[in-house]
């Protein structure tokens, strides 16, 4: 088992993709939509792509997006990765979650699956986990915070990075609300999960407690 490492070491989340069929995800691409991400998507400055899955994906993303900001360490140097929460997306590989998009980049992300076998997703997503790999050397670590149930995104990840690619095992056994609220009470309590490899794990489990009620912040 992989513990909390120390404050030297380089890690990185990749939080996977919103889905954008869903009635959330629809009210962006409609003209009149007033809520402020999607008026932002229409601008020349777009929207963070973090905040456009939060709004799409609601809890369990910004859960993500939440815990991701809180614990990465990226690699010196590695710009491109932001804060170290690196979105995968359905087309453009691994972007950091403050990357900006417009209207025509989620009308793109929209006409492609997300699926293991669907070359336009699994290509640009091996190409930059193998970015991600290097600039992390060989101390450094990646943790999935998304489902490893299915192999839509996983087979590519573990070919890049192998034993390396971790997850947290509170998420075993639970929904995705279930997982965003979890996340979003170790960002509170600035305490991390328990990471181990993704390959090899048990992917399904027997259904946690429900988590305790949380404590209303100020910012969400």
């Amino acid at each position: 088992m992989t513990g909390r490492a120390s404050a030297a070491q380089p890690r990185v989340f990749l939080l996977s993709p919103a889905r954008l069929d869903g009635e959330r995800g629809k009210l962006l691409f409609r003209p009149a939509s007033m809520f402020p991400v999607a008026h932002a998507l229409r601008t020349r400055e777009g929207a963070q792509i973090g905040e456009v899955f939060k709004f799409v994906s609601g809890l369990y993303f910004r859960g993500k997006l939440a815990y991701g900001r809180a614990f990465a360490r990226p690699p010196e140097g590695a710009t491109w990765m932001g804060s170290g929460a690196l979105v995968i997306t359905q087309n453009r590989g691994l972007v950091s979650a403050e990357t900006r998009v417009c209207l025509e980049h989620l009308e793109s992300f929209a006409s492609t699956d997300v699926h293991a076998k669907e070359e336009s997703f699994t290509g640009p997503l091996a190409r930059d986990a193998k970015l991600v790999r290097d600039a992390l050397g060989a101390d450094g670590e990646v943790v999935l915070l998304g489902s490893i149930a299915s192999a839509k995104y996983v087979d590519t990840l573990v070919s890049v990075f192998e034993d390396r690619l971790l997850f947290p095992s509170e998420f075993v056994g639970r929904g995705d609300m279930s997982r965003g609220g979890l996340l979003l009470r170790a960002v509170d309590a600035k305490q991390e999960l328990t990471y181990v490899p993704v390959r090899g794990a048990v992917r399904h489990g027997a259904r946690p407690p429900k988590l305790a009620p949380r404590r209303r912040r100020a910012d969400g």
